[in-house]
């Protein structure tokens, strides 16, 4: 399966992070051990959402829509 996931920092609540993985459990403790450059400022974080696929290729495809404009205002309106 692959798994695109929302991330919430525990410590700045503000901050949020959208991923794509096929291990949830090993990329958040990527995330939290500051693995991951982009992360590792607003460290520990937390699981808010995630979403099964089966086609890797529409997991993609949902991350990008996900960290679009039109994405993050669907997360907004819905989550």
């Amino acid at each position: 399966m692959y798994y695109v996931y929302r991330l919430q920092s525990i410590e700045h609540p503000e901050q949020q992070y959208t991923g794509f993985t096929t291990d949830i459990a090993k990329r958040l403790e990527a995330h939290n051990n500051g693995q991951v450059p982009y992360t590792s400022n607003y460290k520990p974080w937390t699981l808010i959402n995630s979403f099964a696929f089966k086609d890797e290729k529409k997991a993609k495809a949902f991350e990008h829509y996900l960290k679009s404009g039109s994405g993050r205002a669907f997360v907004q309106k819905h989550f």
